[in-house]
């Protein structure tokens, strides 16, 4: 069960205990931690796959008269850089200037006027920013469930550093999925006006989002959950959560050495 707080922003979880326990997985995840050379090929591979999604966002709407190619080059151009990163500190380096990128062609790709500039997390200054956090919480309080129901321990992490309030691990993996199910809906949402200036209390500078918004961006986010893909390994039909399910056991296999790790990417 997670709660989340007035502004709808994320608070706590309630963590029942956990019955799917593995001393052997447990032992695997702290040394592939604890090593530096296994935890930044895991934190690399999850960037390289992060930040792929990230770019096949961009090339999609640069395809559709967005004139985005500037940041489709230069995101492609920062991507190869990941590869030669001996730290997970200059990994996220890296993922900061890509990010900075991404978020400098939102306005192009949002039709709504609205004026955002940068990424602000506390609190949130406008609209977008106040959408990212929402539905981020979403994606997080998500994971953390799907964690949950595998052997994973959520609380080692390998591109974010382990800390005492948050399950890091659920931050790692969404790294992955937030441009596939985050950031689309974010774009659906406004550009189909079914989130406007209205939907927000203007008096906190757009951090409220008011019931009625709620309620449309929690049936989008579901939505977007139970949208049905065809895998095009498993060559059967599979649900955007199931995708994360599925991620969480590529990353068991990886760290019982049974399978190298590889991301999911978007591939249409």
């Amino acid at each position: 069960m997670h709660f989340f707080n007035y502004y709808g922003y994320y608070s706590g979880s309630y963590y029942p205990r956990e019955t799917l326990n593995s001393g052997f997985l447990l032992v695997n995840q702290v040394k592939h931690y604890t090593s530096e050379k296994k935890r930044l090929c895991i934190a690399k591979e999850i960037l390289k796959a992060g930040t792929y999604n990230i770019y096949r966002n961009v090339r999609y709407y640069n395809t559709r008269g967005k004139e985005l190619q500037v940041e489709v080059d230069k995101i492609a151009e920062l991507r190869e850089k990941l590869e030669l990163q001996e730290t997970v500190q200059q990994l996220m380096g890296i993922e900061g200037n890509i990010r900075e990128v991404y978020y400098s062609a939102f306005n192009k790709i949002i039709n709504q006027e609205i004026n955002f500039e940068k990424r602000v997390k506390r609190p949130p200054d406008n609209m977008i920013n106040s959408l990212i956090s929402f539905i981020n919480s979403l994606m997080y309080s998500t994971i953390t469930s799907e964690i949950y129901h595998t052997q994973l321990s959520p609380i080692i992490s390998y591109l974010h550093q382990p800390g005492t309030r948050r399950f890091s691990l659920s931050l790692d993996v969404s790294e992955i999925f937030k441009p596939l199910i985050v950031d689309r809906l974010i774009f659906s949402l406004l550009n189909k006006n079914q989130i406007t200036e209205d939907d927000f209390e203007d008096k906190l500078n757009y951090l409220y989002l008011k019931d009625k918004g709620k309620r449309v961006v929690l049936e989008g986010y579901e939505g977007k959950l139970q949208t049905i893909i065809n895998h095009k390994k498993l060559n059967k039909n599979v649900s955007y959560k199931h995708l994360i399910r599925l991620e969480l056991y590529k990353l068991v296999k990886h760290l019982t050495e049974e399978e190298t790790y590889e991301g999911f990417r978007i591939w249409w």
